[in-house]
């Protein structure tokens, strides 16, 4: 799966940064600072793969060259500006397809390069880099460092249109800085998936957040520069503790539900069992009831009626039974009667008198 990643910030004196050596460090060279007299040497840097100066389209066709020379063209940068809080640069960063070969990769780099050179009139120092050895090895990325002003025959020119402040911005009929930065987010995610759409690579990037994609999946913690900086050099910090701490809980909670899913499958497929098991007892049933069916209907047709049979026996039975109940009255009857009479007989051979009238036959 590609990885979408695009941040653009300025790089800022108030920062303690210079543009000669933010462009050394990226682009792996040595390049001196002329206004101070320091030299910025990051030759023995590794991971870059490749730099490149991109410049507008307009500015071949004027041919102004002198800004594809890196020490010439951030010199003026550095030059151009006076406030101790200037922007000197702007670099926006962005994750390269790790789908994608290291040509591929440098075209894809180059040609937003371009887009962005020709959109605001400025050079683009591009430079690619390899994963870290240590970090994912996922994670080319490219460095594409701006200038903030345009590019002229004789140097650098106005500030470029996304270094306005919005009030500026909106005198010239533009939106605001904010919209213009979602407006290249989204321009390098359809980008990107140009070039893997004709590469033939399924992946695809998508500029908007998880919750605008309607996805449940947390977003990633990354470690800023400097923290990986301490790390790497053995130094352990709270920022790192947390974030891995965070990165733990996170795959705890993958991995709980994970083993949820695979709960609701298996009870799913148990359901399912269930269901077709139902149905099979419920084929029988029918199948039954069809055969008994058609055991009634050969019944009548042969004129043996099994029910009216059956129940013409039980009427039968059931008169016989109540003449036997009635003979059994009458003889339990007689019975009583002749006790009675046996009773009185023997009273009256002892001479016993009663209370009441004498019981007369």
């Amino acid at each position: 799966m590609a990885l979408y990643h695009l941040t653009t910030k300025p790089v800022s004196r108030s920062a303690g940064r210079s543009a000669p050596a933010s462009a050394a460090y990226r682009a792996g060279e040595k390049l001196p600072e002329h206004s101070t007299g320091e030299t910025w040497d990051y030759t023995r840097k590794q991971g870059v793969e490749h730099s490149e100066i991109v410049l507008p389209t307009e500015a071949a066709k004027r041919d102004i060259h002198w800004a594809r020379d890196r020490e010439q063209l951030w010199n003026a940068a550095e030059g151009a500006e006076k406030r101790k809080d200037a922007r000197v640069a702007r670099e926006w960063e962005v994750a390269l397809p790790h789908e994608l070969s290291k040509t591929q990769r440098a075209e894809l780099a180059k040609e937003f390069a371009g887009e962005l050179a020709n959109r605001y009139g400025c050079a683009v120092d591009v430079a690619l880099h390899r994963p870290h050895r240590l970090g994912d090895e996922r994670n080319y990325h490219a460095h594409l460092l701006a200038t903030t002003r345009t590019i002229e025959a004789a140097g650098l020119g106005a500030k470029t249109d996304i270094e306005l402040g919005d009030r500026d911005r909106a005198k010239k009929g533009l939106e605001s800085g904010a919209e213009e930065i979602t407006q290249m987010r989204a321009r390098w995610a359809s980008l990107t998936n140009e070039h893997l759409r004709e590469l033939g690579v399924a992946a695809r990037v998508d500029h908007r957040s998880l919750k605008e994609q309607g996805l449940e999946r947390e977003p990633t913690v990354h470690l800023g520069p400097s923290v990986i900086g301490m790390e790497r050099r053995g130094i352990e910090t709270e920022v790192g503790n947390r974030v891995r701490e965070e990165q733990r809980q996170d795959m705890q909670r993958q991995l709980e539900r994970a083993a949820e899913i695979g709960k609701l499958a298996q009870e799913s497929k148990e359901v399912e069992k269930s269901i077709l098991d139902l149905s099979g007892d419920l084929k029988a049933a029918l199948k039954e009831r069809d055969q008994r069916h058609e055991l009634e209907v050969e019944a009548r047709i042969e004129g043996k009626d099994a029910l009216t049979t059956w129940r013409q026996e039980l009427a039968k039975e059931r008169s016989l039974l109540k003449e036997l109940a009635l003979e059994r009255t009458k003889e339990l009857e007689k019975a009583k009667v002749l006790e009675l009479e046996k009773e009185l007989k023997q009273d009256r051979s002892r001479g016993l008198e009663k209370d009441g009238p004498e019981f007369e036959r």
